[in-house]
């Protein structure tokens, strides 16, 4: 999963804010203004950061970049990164777990219920 280009960014953007407002789920317009800002200070979040602070089960979106950093996910969880490493993709499916892309998260779950922005 590569970062996105400018145009795809632009076209999530929109895409959220619309979602947001049409279910009335402020978590998609928090995500939506969360990708206008500057990715100079991006977030980095690895799996030791994921271990830590996760709970099994739970539906984390990572605002930044997901990289593996030589660790292995120990929880079962499902992940929407905005930006991943392909080690990192690679290991989170080797741990049973799962990954979305942002599009998927909102067709599965409109509202937005029991997704946790992480990051």
């Amino acid at each position: 999963m590569k970062t996105l280009a400018k145009e795809q960014t632009r076209n999530l953007i929109s895409s959220l804010k619309s979602q947001a407002a049409k279910n009335k789920a402020p978590i998609w317009k928090r995500i939506a203004e969360e990708l206008e800002r500057s990715r100079k200070n991006q977030r980095i979040v690895n799996f030791t950061k994921i271990n830590s602070f996760a709970k099994d089960g739970e539906t984390l979106l990572i605002l930044g970049k997901l990289l593996a950093g030589g660790g292995k996910l120990e929880k079962k969880v499902t992940i929407i990164p905005i930006s991943a490493s392909e080690t990192a993709l690679k290991k989170i499916k080797s741990a049973n777990s799962k990954v979305q892309t942002i599009e998927e998260a909102i067709k599965s779950n409109p509202k937005g219920n029991k997704i946790r922005i992480f990051g």
